[in-house]
């Protein structure tokens, strides 16, 4: 199991005022992301727990360019990887932004 960690400066504050939501379910090929609303507002913090070691120059080119797609200021995210595409993670990262705008169950 391996574990990332990475924290990005956030143009602004995330949308919302939903304090948490849960996206996705860990299982082959997919990924669970907690996000909650937890830190100042200029900053995100992307939390990975994966079983697929060795993919950390990914992770965080996937987690940059969300960063800067979505803004996700306050929030971090806890994500628990089950082997997931890159795809797959730029997919429920923005769902679980989503989530805290309350735009999404």
């Amino acid at each position: 199991m391996e574990q990332l960690n990475f924290r990005h400066p956030a143009r602004q504050r995330a949308a919302g005022s939903r304090p948490l939501a849960l996206v996705g379910v860990v299982a082959s090929g997919n990924l669970e992301v907690l996000v909650e609303r937890r830190l100042p507002d200029g900053e995100c913090e992307v939390d990975i727990r994966t079983a697929a070691e060795g993919f950390a120059e990914v992770w965080q080119a996937v987690v940059a360019d969300f960063v800067e797609r979505r803004s996700p200021g306050g929030l971090k995210l806890s994500v628990n990887d089950g082997g997931a595409r890159p795809d797959t993670v730029a997919l429920r990262l923005a769902q679980a932004v989503r989530a805290m705008e309350g735009d999404a169950p």
